[in-house]
């Protein structure tokens, strides 16, 4: 059976699609910029937040595999990932709603607040996963693939916007009269209300993509791998376990180069706050409850607000810097810029300059977000994308999960508590990857061709 072309799409349709990621990213910028502030709020020492924090990557490190897997074997009336969005969007939205309120929640059910709190946050991440997989997953399914840096570049412009408005949220609101102090134990109100918008947003987001994109049918799907659809067959759990023994050595190479990126933005996500309250502002780093601190905790939504703005633009460059110069220059090239951004964090004292700092981790974000899905999307089999992508994220998530649990002990141990030692620490892991990138990854970050056709033969069967 000869195989059909599957048809470019829009630039309308393609954002489309993808406007559920801006719901979805609003509220990891809610997370990342105050998930720390949260916790120190509510008694957390500065060495104990990378294992709370451990929730975030273990619920990927399950779920997502298991989503794909899912999703490439589910065809419903509301079509193939669709389902995953909403499901993930409504639990996520119960989460942003509990999760600043543990304190309040504790005193009716008389818990743990830390632990009910960590619980809200894998509550918040468990979900988040659900609906984020099957995002990158579309963007294979509905795409040709020589449209594939195109997708995930709009993905991240979308991902960037609601990023902004997620980190950004609290310093707003703050700036409209709601205060950023609360009694002790308790959260302060502008990040209780950004919270609740962070949760209107993500179901409206989703439910825009689901009434706005139809994807494509079994029979569709057959006829662009120029295969019978009776010959379609389901999946069987277990297979993912084979799967994953078959993956592509283009993402073995490619997880290499993520593990130091994303043990670099774990670094940052954690410590940021803590590193600004001590090395910026001179605070005890025992000191989590005052003014100053919160200080501390709007300037660091603002500065992630900040890099993801900055990633806005870069993701229009990526597609021709990278037809310029190369997919794989193009990623090391960004790195690099984010390691030293990270690193200038360090050097530059005025709180008014930061935002020097984070035109390079822009860069970088920017490029995470795009390029290596761009290398792989070449190298995965169309009928098993959702799968694929949710076992490359393992590559994502360990990093993570090695981070949260050595990242507190370090910082407590080898740099006194002083956050932003570690910090430069994961600038330098930013420039490893960069390294990683130019020296492990060959040509254009495709395979040749006779390569990249045995290896899908041996997914394939």
């Amino acid at each position: 059976m000869a195989k059909k072309i599957k048809p470019n799409l829009s630039i309308a349709q393609i954002i489309n699609m993808s406007m559920g990621f801006l719901g979805i990213q609003m509220a990891f910028g809610l997370q990342n910029g105050n998930a720390s502030r949260i916790l120190a709020n509510l008694g957390a020492d500065v060495h104990e937040l990378s294992w709370f924090w451990l929730v975030a990557p273990i619920t990927g490190l399950i779920v997502q595999p298991i989503i794909g897997h899912m999703g490439d074997n589910t065809w419903s009336p509301l079509g193939r990932r669709k389902p995953y969005f909403l499901i993930g969007a409504v639990l996520c939205a119960i989460g942003l709603v509990l999760l600043p309120n543990a304190a309040s929640v504790t005193h009716l059910i008389a818990a743990n607040v830390l632990l009910l709190a960590v619980i809200f946050l894998a509550m918040m991440d468990f979900s988040v996963n659900i609906a984020m997989e099957p995002f990158r997953a579309l963007v294979g399914d509905m795409l040709p693939k020589h449209q594939g840096t195109l997708g995930f570049s709009i993905q991240t412009i979308l991902i960037g916007v609601g990023a902004v408005i997620g980190s950004e949220m609290p310093n707003w609101l703050t700036k409209m009269g709601v205060s950023n102090v609360a009694p002790e134990g308790y959260v302060a109100d502008n990040v209780i209300y950004a919270f609740y918008v962070g949760a209107a947003v993500l179901i409206a987001s989703i439910l825009y993509t689901i009434f706005t994109t139809k994807e494509y049918s079994p029979k569709e799907f057959a006829e662009f791998e120029g295969r019978d659809e009776a010959a379609e067959h389901s999946s069987k759990f277990s297979d993912m376990f084979k799967d994953f023994a078959k993956i592509p050595s283009l993402m073995k190479k490619l997880g290499a180069v993520q593990f130091f990126s994303w043990f670099a933005l774990f670094t940052m996500w954690v410590f940021t706050t803590s590193a600004l309250a001590t090395h910026h502002f001179g605070l005890a780093p025992d000191d989590t409850t005052s003014a100053e601190f919160n200080k501390a905790g709007d300037l660091t939504g603002h500065l992630f607000g900040l890099y993801n703005l900055f990633a806005i633009p870069f993701a229009f460059l990526l597609t021709p810097i990278a037809k310029a110069i190369g997919k794989k220059q193009t990623h090391a090239l960004a790195l690099f810029s984010g390691g030293l951004g990270l690193i200038s964090m360090f050097f530059i004292k005025d709180t008014g300059m930061l935002w020097i700092s984070m035109i390079g981790l822009g860069f970088a974000w920017a490029s995470i977000l795009a390029m290596p899905y761009a290398m792989l999307i070449d190298a995965i089999p169309q009928r098993k994308m959702g799968v694929y992508m949710g076992i490359f994220n393992f590559f994502i998530v360990m990093p993570q999960i090695v981070n949260g649990i050595f990242g507190g002990p370090i910082v407590k141990n080898l740099f006194g508590n002083m956050a932003i030692d570690y910090v430069v620490v994961g600038g330098v892991c930013l420039i490893i990857a960069s390294a990683v990138t130019m020296f492990l990854i060959k040509g254009e970050g495709k395979e040749s061709e006779k390569e990249l056709e045995e290896e899908i033969q041996q997914v394939h069967f």
